[in-house]
């Protein structure tokens, strides 16, 4: 780096070292891995000098990821866990985000007439859900007689049931386990025939299971 730019670059260090507060704030994001993404400023001061973003909570030197001087219109990169570019409304691109990528994200601004203030937000990277698996303890019982037990085979967040391709109404014979992931019927009855998927889900993604086929006699 140039003797000029190390040397803005120790000044800005110790003037941005002190403590601050404010409402200023990172808009907490969800991403896909592998996807480029934008970290957005929340409330960014109009009267704002310059910026600066860190990795982690907290102002801390060796965490910097890259600076801006608004008034030179100019950026220069810090060392950055992967490839970035800080735009000039201040926003932070990340390319090609992975796993590693995901945590909280600090904005330190710089104000007219020596002021400061520090906000923070949250990224969060998830992996595309992978397609689960459904299986039963029984695809063919008895009316009033038999139970059975459905089960959803995933590791995403969220986990949805469907029967015929509209969402399963539970009531007291029919309910869910704890994560979402087990579905008990006991005992079944005929209106419980028919084709059963799960559907699972993250904050960027979602997939249903091969349908399955649930067989009542009765009579």
């Amino acid at each position: 780096m140039p003797q000029h730019k190390a040397e803005r670059t120790v000044s800005l260090l110790t003037f941005w070292s002190l403590p601050a507060t404010a409402k200023l704030a990172i808009v907490s994001t969800n991403a896909a891995e592998g996807k480029d993404v934008i970290l957005r400023i929340h409330k960014k001061p109009p009267n704002a000098a310059g910026l600066m973003w860190y990795r982690g909570k907290g102002i801390n030197k060796n965490r910097i990821i890259t600076f801006l001087i608004q008034n030179s219109k100019t950026h220069i990169r810090g060392p950055p866990d992967g490839p970035v570019t800080i735009n000039y409304d201040g926003s932070l691109l990340l390319r090609n985000v992975t796993m590693k990528d995901a945590g909280i994200y600090t904005i330190l601004v710089r104000l007219e007439g020596c002021k400061k203030t520090i906000g923070c937000g949250q990224l969060n990277v998830y992996r595309p859900v992978e397609v689960p698996t459904l299986v039963a303890s029984n695809t063919t019982v008895t009316e009033n007689k038999d139970a059975i037990v459905l089960t959803c085979y995933t590791d995403a967040i969220s986990t949805q049931w469907l029967i015929n391709g509209t969402y399963l109404q539970l009531m007291e014979r029919i309910k869910l386990s704890r994560n979402q992931r087990s579905l008990p019927i006991d005992p079944v009855q005929r209106e419980d025939a028919g084709n059963y998927q799960c559907k699972v889900s993250n904050p960027i993604s979602s997939a249903e299971s091969t349908p399955l086929e649930l067989n009542v006699k009765y009579g």
